[in-house]
């Protein structure tokens, strides 16, 4: 099985999971933003990233933050695929004193790279943890954040975008899961419009790729594109919220959500048709 297939079977086994543990936790669950970035993880866990599931601790893995936190759905079950997590330990989602909550929390033994929650932190976090490789000689390992588009408001994101740039971050690699829809309200743009979001970075000094998020050629293509020397990557990933199950698509009544027997059957129905 070529890459291509593996990580196709990955974000389907992600999707049908998302699903199943949205339904039987009985609580509401940020299911449009998990959907909206299953492919970008499906791509990393299954093709780009190093690690050793059986030895989480590795000091030469590369880091995997997620920036906005409220992912959880879309990162647990890519762990899940990966090994890190057993199907008994996914089911305590959000389950009196289970690991898994509705953010994530540091806990390497499950591949948990960081605590996230509070948006517009991660990258920081990334360019810390790609600097403190660069420092030492012995560590080889490259710094992968995601973002959330309507994470980049917050100011702390645009100091980061501009200080990666300056630290010639070359093994950092951010992507922003660009869903273009924000929390329970309107369009992203009618927040905060970022034009261009591309040519922002573009300009700040970053390697940019601008991409369609669900397009696993894409992906790989521009993950695995050499890095110019000095320049930190940033993948612009135009995704849509939900996808994957019709009614969910664009629909950002489940950015936050319950969803009940008849909406699931409906959902794994569509998924598997």
């Amino acid at each position: 099985m070529n890459h291509f297939k593996k990580i196709e079977r990955m974000a389907l086994f992600m999707r049908r999971k998302i699903l199943d543990i949205s339904y039987l936790s009985s609580h509401a669950a940020h299911l449009g933003g998990g959907l909206s970035m299953v492919e970008i993880m499906a791509t990393l866990y299954a093709h780009i990233l190093k690690f050793d599931n059986k030895n989480p601790h590795w000091n030469q893995r590369d880091r995997f933050i997620l920036s906005k936190g409220h992912g959880v759905l879309g990162y647990f079950s890519a762990l899940l695929a990966a090994g890190f997590i057993s199907e008994e330990k996914y089911n305590t989602y959000l389950k009196n004193e289970s690991d898994l909550i509705a953010h994530p929390i540091m806990n390497l033994d499950l591949g948990i790279e960081s605590s996230n929650g509070s948006l517009g932190q991660g990258l920081s976090m990334g360019i810390g943890i790609a600097y403190a490789a660069k420092k030492n000689e012995d560590l080889q390992y490259r710094a992968f954040v995601l973002l959330g588009d309507g994470e980049c408001n917050e100011g702390s994101v645009w100091e980061a975008g501009m200080l990666a740039p300056q630290l010639k971050l070359d093994n950092l690699i951010a992507i922003v899961d660009y869903n273009k829809l924000q929390s329970d309200m309107s369009p992203s743009s009618e927040i905060i419009n970022f034009g261009n979001l591309a040519a922002k970075f573009e300009n700040f000094g970053w390697e940019v790729y601008d991409i369609d998020g669900h397009d696993i050629t894409q992906l790989v293509q521009a993950l695995e594109a050499k890095h110019i020397e000095g320049k930190p990557k940033m993948i612009v990933a135009n995704t849509i919220k939900g996808k994957g199950v019709s009614f969910m698509e664009n629909n950002n009544e489940w950015h936050h959500n319950i969803l009940t027997k008849s909406k699931y059957e409906l959902a794994i129905t569509e998924l598997e048709g």
